[in-house]
């Protein structure tokens, strides 16, 4: 990307960031979709859109939340095309997958915690912690105002602290 983080993104630029995204790109598509397949889909289209409009990202520092934009919106397509919804339940079990896959066995706890905050929080959440988006960046992407993404985190992190400390406790 450009030094300047005004300049327009080139098709190189974008390869990059997308290739230094791959992994990030994933975890944000795996808090709210559910099969791996979805969320290839969901990464495949969103690599095409912004390629096919790359022409309306005209300043290079907003590039990332460009992107993973792009990627939500997908998520949500793929959801409503499917007419699926998934369960707490269901997102505590994927959590649980998560945790014995991707993380070490201490992070267990919290994946499962993480896996079972409502969409509204754990999205801000996983943009906030695991791609390391600002404040501002998480309330851009969200398309919600900072005060909304600050006070989505804090009430996040209250609901982690409460359930860590009761499986903590058990």
């Amino acid at each position: 990307m450009g030094e300047k983080g005004g300049e327009d993104v080139t098709k190189d630029e974008l390869g990059a960031l997308i290739l230094q995204s791959q992994r990030q790109l994933y975890v944000t598509a795996r808090a709210i979709l559910k099969s791996d397949a979805d969320i290839a889909d969901a990464m495949q289209e969103t690599v095409a859109k912004a390629f096919g409009k790359l022409w309306t990202l005209r300043n290079d520092a907003h590039a990332k939340t460009w992107l993973t934009r792009i990627l939500i919106n997908e998520c949500y397509t793929i959801i409503r095309k499917r007419g699926r919804t998934v369960s707490l339940e269901a997102m505590g079990e994927r959590a649980e997958e998560i945790a014995q896959t991707d993380g070490p066995q201490d992070y267990a706890a919290l994946y499962r915690a993480i896996g079972a905050l409502p969409e509204a929080l754990r999205l801000p959440v996983t943009l906030y912690y695991l791609q390391d988006f600002s404040v501002r960046e998480v309330a851009k992407t969200l398309h919600i105002t900072e005060g909304a993404a600050a006070k989505r985190l804090a009430r996040a992190r209250e609901k982690l602290r409460d359930m860590l400390g009761k499986e903590i406790s058990e």
